[in-house]
């Protein structure tokens, strides 16, 4: 006995028309474009502008994870931000996605030209909680990766030139 090619391709056609009909609800995410590294220079000496950072993070409340004045290295464990404020987490279709990001940043510093200091910042995001838009329960899965706005950074060099200052 056989099959007619023609239920054969009727089957098919219904499988992939389900599919497109399923896949049409559901949108498409769009990530953040991914920023570099902020750099900035402080006309203040290496150990004069250390002190002025870590007086400006204490101020912020940002919890530290590892500070080592010898390398320049200071690296903040996770904390949680709104998403628009610190973090750019993208858009689900034409929506921003809105809630809460986890984000953590990386701060090195070194001895510049002139008898001034180098900063850079790097910065590591995800969503913790986001929902579509304004409305909408807040939900955890799946993780997006988030990027930064530059305001945290730019926030602590101003902080930074105004501690060395005094």
């Amino acid at each position: 006995m056989t099959r007619a090619p023609g239920r054969r391709v009727f089957v098919l056609l219904a499988g992939v028309g389900m599919l497109l009909a399923l896949g049409g609800c559901s949108r498409p995410f769009v990530s953040p474009l991914g920023v570099p590294p902020y750099r900035d220079h402080t006309p203040a000496a290496y150990d004069d502008t250390w002190k002025a950072l870590i007086r400006a993070l204490a101020m912020e409340n940002v919890p530290l994870r590892a500070v080592a004045k010898d390398s320049g290295v200071i690296a903040s464990d996770d904390f949680v931000s709104p998403i628009g404020v610190y973090a750019d987490c993208g858009r689900l279709g034409d929506v921003i996605l809105e809630g809460d990001a986890l984000v953590a940043f990386t701060v090195f510093v070194q001895p510049g030209r002139n008898g001034g200091t180098e900063l850079q910042v790097n910065a590591k995001m995800r969503t913790q909680a986001y929902r579509r838009g304004s409305s909408g329960n807040l939900k955890p899965d799946p993780v997006r990766p988030c990027v930064s706005t530059g305001r945290w950074e730019a926030n602590l060099a101003d902080s930074v030139r105004r501690l060395v200052k005094e």
